[in-house]
């Protein structure tokens, strides 16, 4: 559930401490950045992905923000889900148990997937508020589980009231889990183990231990020891359900160092696995020497992405680096003599040495400047997004072709917002190679399609805009006076994004509903108000909203995760508290009583 973002591809669903991959990270647009919670996520979110559906400040360990989107099957649960068509569940229902569907399991899928999404949208459904908690620790949510603890305590949201699962034993503070991604079976492979059959948590501990852990027992089934040559804290998917990245923290070389001007070579470490079975393809070294003066570099579906904190972004094929420059092949358990020294790949103390290390300056797949290295690539056929690499230009979004960098037409796009938040864009985690452009008070869905009798250009245009719900022309009036006592009246035109007005403030995808869900907050007095709309993925028609019944503070950091017939709102409130509100479907039986009676009314007479 939810975008997978955003954003785009899976990835862990972070708190908002975590520092992660960005892939979740839109790109930003216009406003003043003071440090008040934005409106970030896709994750995937991405995305994004994956997004992330967060709001917050973006993560620190990176200068820029970057995606890349890969299609996948566009998911059909919206192919029957027109405006004016609405399901017959009892009808849906009667097929199933008649076998309609018994050749394909996906046509199950899709079928009970379209029933719950009908169930979900219908006037009758409610989502009440079953379980709040709060926490010193930060809180993470990935797929019916909280993680609480660090990810020591494992919370099930599934059932009618959320029960713990496990609560791994305690431990010292320098061998707590601090970045986790969930890893689930694929379908159609065959695996060595039985208990690789179920979902595991890949887990990196303080101590730089790679650990799979079992989501039902927190039974730790593999654990692999990195490296003690640096200090590993970020996990990503590099391609997702596949390959894993760990990130180790840059190298900023001793205080003494710094002080006499030598400046470290080594940025920073990438260790590359294959997971189920967790085998190991390499860690790579980003050199300064071989790269110049870089700021950060990451890994995502292959490439290896490079940023500058001149906004330069390179892109290089990992694979290619991975062949030219590994010194030699290492093996998970296999002995190894390197450096004068032997010991077991993985196990402590001997880790994995670094077994790629670049010589010479791989061939450069790709550069492009943007401000912020602000930089995603999407669509169909391939195009990216910038922003273009001038301060006054932010908030200005350019949509190019990747093939030629030639601008799509009407490709330069900019919200009209006078707003202290930025409006952000990325590519629709849908796959559909939409693009989904968010401001304080509209969304605009576009669409990339070909010009008329010019199908080597493309151009985009508005499939459909999602409006916020406010007065018209709303603006205060400030009264003065002047010295000979006359009273004067001046209108004063409010922010885009004022408190007292509806904004937006997360926009995310339910992949397996085909719903866009959206945040929208208004301040009331000192509490602020917020409901979670649904709307329809395909036409942007408004189909449910939901009031959440805690106050919304918006100097604070959200979280909000739709998945299925749950809701789930994380809150990082001051001096490190969190709070974790959960709600769950349910049918108003007030509501079907009368409805019953009503029938029944109408068959009598």
């Amino acid at each position: 559930g939810g975008s997978t973002a955003s954003p785009r591809f899976s990835h862990a669903r972070a708190n908002p401490e975590r520092l992660t991959d960005p892939t979740a990270q839109p790109l930003p647009g216009r406003g003043r950045s003071d440090g008040i919670g934005g409106s970030r996520e896709a994750r995937a979110h991405p995305p994004l992905p994956s997004g992330n559906c967060s709001s917050g400040n973006k993560p620190a360990s990176l200068t820029g923000h970057w995606e890349l989107h890969f299609p996948r099957a566009r998911h059909p649960a919206s192919s029957s889900m027109g405006p004016t068509r609405k399901p017959n569940v009892c009808h849906q229902l009667s097929r199933r148990a008649q076998g309609f569907f018994t050749r394909d399991a996906g046509v199950v899928q899709r079928t009970n997937l379209g029933i719950l999404r009908a169930l979900v949208c219908q006037e009758s459904t409610k989502f009440k508020n079953v379980w709040t908690t709060h926490s010193k620790s930060p809180i993470a949510y990935e797929r019916g589980r909280i993680y609480f603890d660090n990810y020591r305590c494992c919370v099930s949201s599934v059932a009618s009231q959320p029960r713990k699962l496990y609560e791994m034993p305690k431990c010292p503070k320098s061998e707590k889990i601090e970045d986790a991604l969930l890893w689930e079976c694929p379908v159609g492979e065959m695996l060595p183990n039985p208990s690789d059959y179920k979902s595991s948590l890949i887990a990196l501990t303080a101590h730089n231990w790679l650990l799979r852990i079992s989501t039902t027992t927190g039974e730790i089934l593999e654990k692999i020891y990195l490296a003690s040559y640096c200090k590993f804290r970020y996990l990503s998917w590099d391609t997702p359900q596949e390959v894993i990245a760990v990130k180790s923290a840059q190298n900023k070389g001793s205080a003494l160092a710094r002080q006499a001007g030598i400046q470290q070579p080594v940025l920073l470490y990438l260790a590359v696995f294959h997971v189920l079975p967790l085998s190991l393809i390499g860690i790579l070294e980003i050199n300064k020497k071989i790269f110049g003066n870089i700021t950060d570099a990451t890994l995502s579906h292959g490439i290896l992405i490079v940023m500058y904190s001149s906004g330069l972004v390179r892109l290089y094929s990992f694979q290619a680096i991975a062949e030219q420059f590994m010194q030699q092949k290492l093996d998970l358990g296999c002995a190894c003599r390197w450096g004068g020294t032997t010991g077991t790949v993985g196990e402590a103390p001997f880790g994995i040495p670094c077994n790629i290390k670049i010589t010479d300056t791989p061939p450069l797949l790709f550069e492009v400047s943007s401000l912020e290295n602000a930089f995603q690539i999407g669509g169909h056929p391939w195009h990216y997004i910038i922003t273009p690499n001038k301060k006054k230009q932010k908030g200005v979004f350019h949509i190019c072709a990747l093939k030629d960098n030639s601008l799509a037409k009407n490709g330069i796009q900019e919200m009209e917002c006078c707003s202290l938040e930025s409006d952000w864009i990325y590519f629709h985690p849908d796959a559909s190679g939409r693009i989904i452009h968010v401001g304080p008070n509209q969304i605009k869905v576009l669409k990339l399609n070909e010009v008329e009798n010019n199908s080597a250009q493309h151009q985009i245009s508005e499939d459909f805009v999602i409006l916020a719900n406010r007065e018209k022309n709303k603006s205060e009036n400030l009264f003065t006076v002047t010295s000979s006592g006359r009273l004067v009246k001046k209108k004063i035109n409010l922010l885009d994004d004022d408190p007292e007005q509806e904004t937006f403030k997360i926009v995310d995808y339910e992949d397996e509903l085909d719903l866009l869900s959206v945040v929208a907050v208004t301040q009331i007095d000192t509490d602020g108000k917020a409901h979670l709309d649904f709307h329809c993925n395909e036409y942007g028609t408004l189909l449910k909203s939901i009031p959440l019944v805690e106050s919304w503070d918006v100097t604070y950091s959200h979280e909000i995760y739709f998945d299925r017939d749950l809701v789930l709102h994380i809150e990082q409130k001051p001096n490190r508290v969190f709070s974790c509100y959960v709600y769950q479907m349910v049918c108003d039986p007030g509501e079907e009583e009368e409805t019953t009676s009503k029938s029944c009314g109408k068959k009598n007479r």
